[in-house]
C-alpha cells in the first residue's frame, strides 16, 4: 500500500466524521446538549459542556483534513519532480532545418489576388 493510498484512507475517514459532528450540531445553539435534559444547572455526566466539546471537534477535524490533504500532495505518485522537460532537453532543442519547397508544390489559388474585381 503506498503512501498516496493511506493518506487518502485518513483523509476519508476524517471527511465522515466531519460530516458527522456537523450534523450532530444544532444550527440554533441547542444542538445535542438541548436534547439531554433542557436548560437545567445541573447536568447529568457533564452534558452542558457537550457544545463545546462539538465546536473544538469540529475545529481539529477540520485542521487536520487540511493538513492531510497538503501532506498527500507531497505524496502523489510521479510528483517527486524527477522528471524533466523535453523543452528543455538539449537534443531537442537543436534546430532542425525545414523541407524546402519549391513554387511548382505551392497551389495556384494561393498566388493570385483576393480582390480580383475583373470579373
Amino acid at each position: 500500500m503506498s503512501t498516496f493510498s493511506i493518506f487518502l484512507i485518513l483523509i476519508v475517514i476524517v471527511a465522515f466524521l466531519l460530516v458527522v459532528v456537523i450534523m450532530v450540531q444544532n444550527p440554533k445553539g441547542g444542538g445535542l446538549s438541548s436534547s439531554f435534559g433542557g436548560g437545567g444547572t445541573q447536568q447529568l455526566g457533564g452534558v452542558k459542556k457537550t457544545t463545546d466539546f462539538l465546536d473544538k471537534s469540529t475545529w481539529t477535524l477540520a485542521t487536520l483534513l487540511i493538513i492531510l490533504i497538503l501532506l498527500s500532495n507531497i505524496a502523489i505518485p510521479g510528483a517527486g519532480g524527477s522528471v524533466e522537460s523535453k523543452a528543455l532537453d538539449d537534443e531537442s532543442t537543436t534546430a532542425q532545418p525545414l523541407p524546402e519547397t519549391s513554387e511548382a508544390d505551392e497551389p495556384a489559388e494561393l498566388n493570385t489576388p483576393i480582390n480580383d474585381t475583373t470579373q
